[in-house]
């Protein structure tokens, strides 16, 4: 007899807490992973997260060939039938996962429990993806948090030291394998191949994870707190993407920075409250799971946003005339990924410079991020629009050339992917349309045909946006 382990945003072999309770049961392990066909699921990934998830399980089955063990593929409308199905092909006594706190992992692991349970079949949940339970980390009057720095005080409180559980040497296997698919038999990658740019940016899977740790720890880590708002310099981990699949579990990165050395003890507590950030995330999906389709405001559901396909377009392109928002777009389409600062300033051009509604905005992100994760992109996508939790105020509109200015003072960021601009004078760089004639001409731009000029006036928006904030509080 065998237990199932069935993977899903787990894709690792260390601290997984529901593969170490499968290789201690003495028994064969099956590890399983489904991709769910089914045209009703919500939220399906996105084209860049289905670019990582097929290099992630190539990753993880190579790890489990190492032990004596593979990766079984399977494919269908859904993971209840799925499984369902396999279990009629093997000897299956028990299935193991890991829980996922999102509305749709939750609802899976429900009828997947009651159909296994009338089957005969055990079932055992483990905690692997969070630091802290959603339903248990509550306010002292017994309610969810909606604010972060309580949130934060009360997390670090309940937060007691668990080792890392190491992975297994060796993984039993049953006989015999039932059939698998390989893993282009998913059909996650794209059929126009537009992926070169992730390709030369990231290696998906466990071992990419901890090279991309082993880099943090050992340099930018020191000088966090200083470099993780400058987009140009290499000062953040980069680890979101294998956080968000399960690559590295979130009590490995909080244990690793508790082994840092004492010269970075501040930046460790600042990556900290990052990690803390994510879990208030979580923390806020699992309380309120309607808000990837609605705001947590009500008030906001009245927001006279616009409708505007073209300027939508421009701002997904990178052409929007305004070059840190631009740059920021542009490294998003070529590497999958943006900056942390710069998601804040061209999320908040397109919700209050454009008015067009955060949910499509959060639709683009979900589509593009190889880290798209629907409680990340939820709270940041309703903290700029100012209707989530802890929200920035609706008044707080950022100016994209005072922004550029501070967090790109010499240009480096703008000038890599905004190539056109590259030869203007760093102190026009951010604003060209300001620029005189003469140093325009020496750099060769010709704005509105090499670059285009603003979509918007800035002061125009801010008072447009304003407006617009104060017709819903009538």
């Amino acid at each position: 007899m065998s237990v199932l382990v069935w993977f899903r945003r787990d894709l690792r072999i260390t601290d997984n807490p529901a593969l170490e309770a499968a290789y201690r049961s003495g028994k064969s392990i099956l590890p399983l992973f489904i991709e769910s066909s089914g045209k009703a699921i919500p939220w399906r990934p996105g084209s860049a997260s289905r670019w990582w998830l097929h290099y992630s399980l190539s990753s993880l089955d190579a790890s489990l060939r190492k032990r004596g063990s593979r990766l079984i593929l399977r494919k269908g409308n859904t993971v209840q039938e799925v499984l369902l199905r396999l279990l009629g092909e093997t000897q299956v006594e028990a299935v193991y996962w890991n829980r996922l706190d999102e509305p749709q992992g939750r609802d899976e692991a429900t009828a997947i429990t009651e159909a296994l349970k009338k089957a005969g079949v055990e079932t055992r949940e483990f905690r692997g993806q969070l630091l802290h339970d959603p339903e248990r980390l509550l306010t002292a009057g017994g309610t969810p948090f909606k604010v972060f720095t309580p949130f934060w005080n009360r997390l670090q409180a309940s937060l007691h030291s668990v080792p890392t559980l190491a992975a297994p040497s060796k993984l039993k296997a049953p006989d015999p394998w039932p059939q698998s698919l390989c893993v282009d038999e998913l059909q996650l990658l794209p059929s126009r191949d537009w992926a070169a740019g992730l390709r030369e940016n990231w290696t998906p899977g466990e071992a990419g994870a901890r090279a991309h740790l082993r880099r943090f720890l050992q340099g930018p880590l020191e000088e966090y707190l200083e470099a993780r708002d400058r987009p140009s310099l290499a000062g953040t981990s980069r680890l979101s993407p294998h956080l968000h699949f399960g690559e590295i579990s979130p009590r490995m990165l909080w244990n690793a920075l508790e082994d840092a050395p004492r010269e970075t003890a501040a930046s460790a507590i600042s990556y900290r409250r990052e990690l803390a950030w994510r879990e208030f995330a979580h923390h806020l999906l699992r309380h309120f799971p309607a808000t990837p389709e609605n705001p947590l405001r009500p008030a906001f559901e009245k927001f006279p946003w616009r409708r505007s396909p073209k300027d939508l377009r421009a701002w997904q392109k990178g052409l929007t005339g305004y070059p840190l928002v631009d740059a920021g777009m542009r490294e998003l389409w070529h590497t999958g990924w943006m900056h942390n600062r710069v998601r804040m300033i061209a999320a908040s051009f397109l919700v209050k410079h454009l008015l067009i509604d955060w949910q499509e905005g959060a639709r683009w992100f979900w589509d593009t991020l190889v880290d798209a994760d629907l409680a990340n992109n939820t709270l940041g996508w309703q903290w700029v629009a100012g209707c989530g939790a802890d929200a920035a105020p609706y008044f707080r509109i950022f100016n994209p050339v005072t922004q550029g200015e501070k967090f790109d003072p010499q240009g480096a960021y703008v000038k890599r992917w905004v190539p056109e601009l590259a030869r203007l004078p760093v102190k026009h760089l951010h604003a060209p349309w300001e620029a005189p004639a003469s140093a325009l001409k020496e750099a060769g731009v010709l704005l509105g045909k090499d670059y285009p000029k603003p979509m918007v006036d800035h002061r125009m928006a801010r008072e447009r946006a304003l407006a617009a904030f104060a017709s819903i509080r009538k």
